[in-house]
């Protein structure tokens, strides 16, 4: 089992096919502070992460907690690697009372550390990437020793070096080499998730998300919380009883968390409230090999999408540039604004332009509420993450 990178640096990458990837735009997604979160279950997460290490697809997961959600109001890099995740799960209560709040169908948070341990029982393979030195090797031993039909391939403690650091070839040769199904990294959120969208077409793992705290449970170094603790959505007092130091971070997303509810969040539930005028109507202006041309008028909500998700399907098949004309636009729904931000991640994920012209005033007012007024700043094909 390797605990350091080889010292032997490969001179280049090995080369694959990247693995197939298919943005899901019938995905059950709601916006909320600007990110997507899916309204599914923890069993259908379980069944859907298994299926694609059997199958080999990639599959990105990202599992945004109130301190993601701070975050990325500052940090344009760390929200586009959510918008570009197969899979957006909430891991955290705050998330699901907001949520309850404005009225949208999270009913459950899906915590990150709860799905790795409902996936031990799968027989899939898994590989540990990151955390304090020793402790991912630590965790691969635990989790062998278990008897849980889950197995650890191998792990990798990379060090407190950078992104750029920590994707030179070797590393990720080592990491291919394993043959494992699911790649737990463990590196920081912000840190991690920049790693794994640098390096995710050169990875052969197809499952791959960060899941920081679940190498500290799986290799005992920290506790996780009773059950009853975290249904009252008192797991943050676990785990500062657990790691003290972290009760800064805690109190700065509190104080974040309030200042946003007080600004956006209860404006964005009067307009959440709002009647809705007419229907939502698309036009397809013209599709050709270069471009996506979309006319959306009226009010556009959940009941109303399936004309939407079916153009935006196509362009998995045909990625092209995208345009958007909004200016007949009167009203959004998080349902909505939670498919435009997977049309901006498949946008950015195949470097393909997309613009947003003509939203009113008033339109731009409730993106501005529900943290989505970079919907509509345009993207170039130079632009990644």
């Amino acid at each position: 089992m390797s605990q350091h990178a080889p010292e032997a640096r490969a001179a280049e990458f090995e080369t694959f096919p990247p693995l197939e990837r298919y943005t899901d735009f019938q995905r059950p997604v709601y916006l909320l502070l600007g990110l997507p979160f899916d309204a599914i279950d923890m069993a259908t997460a379980v069944d859907q992460i298994a299926t694609a290490a059997r199958s080999g697809r990639r599959f990105f997961l990202s599992t945004p907690n109130l301190n993601w959600l701070i975050t990325c109001q500052r940090d344009e890099a760390f929200r586009n690697s959510v918008l570009q995740s197969e899979l957006s799960l909430p891991d955290g209560m705050p998330v699901v009372w907001l949520a309850k709040l404005l009225g949208l169908p999270l009913r459950q948070r899906v915590p990150g550390s709860d799905l790795f341990q409902r996936l031990r029982a799968k027989p899939i393979s898994v590989h540990f990437f990151g955390g304090p030195p020793g402790f991912a090797g630590q965790a691969c031993e635990n989790l062998n020793r278990s008897g849980d039909p889950m197995r650890c391939k191998d792990h990798l403690s990379p060090g407190f070096g950078g992104v750029e650091e920590m994707s030179d070839p070797a590393t990720l040769n080592a990491i291919n080499a394993s043959g494992a199904d699911f790649l737990v990294v463990a590196l920081g959120a912000r840190k991690g998730q920049a790693w794994i969208l640098r390096n995710l077409d050169r990875l052969r793992i197809p499952v791959v998300s960060h899941l920081g705290a679940v190498v500290n449970f799986v290799a005992g170094s920290v506790a996780r919380a009773p059950g009853l603790v975290g249904k009252l959505g008192l797991e943050w007092l676990w785990r500062i009883k657990e790691e003290p130091g972290l009760w800064r971070r805690y109190w700065g997303d509190g104080l974040g968390f309030l200042a946003y509810l007080f600004r956006h969040g209860l404006p964005a539930l009067i307009l959440s409230r709002r009647a809705p005028s007419r229907a939502g109507e698309l036009e397809v202006i013209t599709d050709t090999q270069g471009l996506l041309d979309l006319r959306l008028s009226g009010f556009w909500g959940e009941a109303g999408l399936k004309p939407l998700r079916e153009a935006l399907t196509n362009l998995n098949s045909r990625p092209r540039a995208v345009r958007l004309d909004l200016g007949g636009v009167s009203h959004l729904d998080s349902a909505a604004l939670g498919l435009l931000a997977l049309l901006r991640g498949h946008q950015l994920r195949h470097q393909q332009p997309l613009s947003c012209v003509g939203p009113s005033s008033a339109l731009r007012r409730r993106l501005a509420h529900f943290g989505a007024s970079y919907l509509l700043e345009p993207l170039t094909p130079a632009e990644r993450l």
